[in-house]
């Protein structure tokens, strides 16, 4: 995924925290808000919850790649400029891609009707 798509500023991220809403799942939470950037946005955090690197960096990839797929093409078509901040939460470790990508894409249908 391009740069000019991701969320690395700890200030984007910060504020996502606090103002955006919020839709928490068993795998993943999302945290939604318009973008002042003009187009879709995406952030991740991976907390290690005890987990090796590479078990992180597989999960990374994985959300990120569902993100690439299905989330971010959904909201261009729409029209919509929002950014995604997605938490993976301890349960994600042990799930597989199907199960992450359901996930993810139910979060943002639920946080933004018109998105499909």
């Amino acid at each position: 995924m391009p740069r000019l798509f991701r969320i690395r500023s700890r200030k984007d991220i910060r504020a996502l925290l606090e103002r955006g809403k919020r839709k928490r799942t068993i795998l993943v939470e999302v945290f939604f808000a318009p973008s002042p950037a003009g187009f879709s946005r995406l952030g991740l955090i991976v907390p290690k919850h005890g987990r090796r690197i590479v078990e992180r960096n597989l999960l990374k990839r994985r959300l990120r790649e569902v993100a690439r797929r299905h989330v971010l093409p959904a909201l261009h078509e729409r029209g919509a400029s929002v950014d995604l901040l997605v938490r993976a939460r301890r349960e994600a470790y042990e799930a597989g891609f199907e199960d992450l990508s359901d996930a993810l894409r139910n979060a943002t249908e639920e946080l933004c009707p018109d998105v499909s």
